[in-house]
């Protein structure tokens, strides 16, 4: 007699409805709103609908999936430089960035203030790779608009004693501050405000 086929072995792993960029999103407003540590996998997979093999599988670990949640928030780093490069003058690229968080501070759909500023972690082994990371991801943004300013600054589009760090750096403290109000209670029409009295002190064109 012909011996009956074994059952098929039990997936444990990711279910065949696991939709990564939903899972994605959800992630990241799970960080969003509680920060990288207050975020357990335990939350995550809860929140998202999945095992942990399967956050395991799709994003490689918790510190990853965070990285890649704020890469998404971002739309990418590269997008971002390359919006500030490209912009048509350097005061634009930093009215962008400044209109730019004081939408996104205030969404409808998602937690106050930015993801950034909103995940800052205590000291710990892992805590400090992730906050470098997010460090890194900041520089490289004022970075960016510093070099623009500077190109500004070098064609004559700005006084010649303008300084470029310090104006990029100006814009960041902004930045920062509005996401701090945002989480505070701070509404769009505030933000905004603040963003054109930011703006209001920006170089006159010589």
């Amino acid at each position: 007699m012909k011996p009956s086929p074994a059952p098929p072995a039990r997936r444990t792993g990711r279910p065949l409805s696991f939709d990564r960029d939903a899972a994605l999103v959800t992630a990241m407003h799970l960080f969003w709103r509680h920060g990288y540590e207050a975020t357990s996998v335990a939350d995550l997979t809860r929140a998202m609908g999945i095992t942990p093999p399967s956050l395991y599988a799709a994003f490689g670990d918790k510190r990853r999936l965070f990285l890649e949640a704020v890469h998404r928030y971002l739309g990418g780093l590269e997008a971002v430089e390359r919006s500030i490069a490209d912009a048509v003058s350097a005061h634009d690229a930093a009215r962008d960035l400044l209109v730019a968080a004081a939408l996104g501070d205030t969404g409808t759909d998602t937690p106050p203030g930015c993801l950034l500023a909103s995940s800052l972690v205590t000291s710990s082994a892992e805590a400090d790779a992730v906050r470098e990371a997010l460090a890194g991801i900041r520089r490289g943004i004022e970075a960016a608009l510093s070099a623009r300013i500077a190109r500004d600054i070098s064609e004559g589009l700005l006084p010649s004693g303008s300084d470029a760090e310090m104006l990029a750096g100006h814009v960041f403290a902004v930045v920062q501050g509005m996401s701090t109000l945002a989480k505070d209670g701070a509404g769009r029409a505030k933000l905004m405000g603040i963003a054109e009295a930011a703006m209001a002190g920006w170089p006159k064109t010589p």
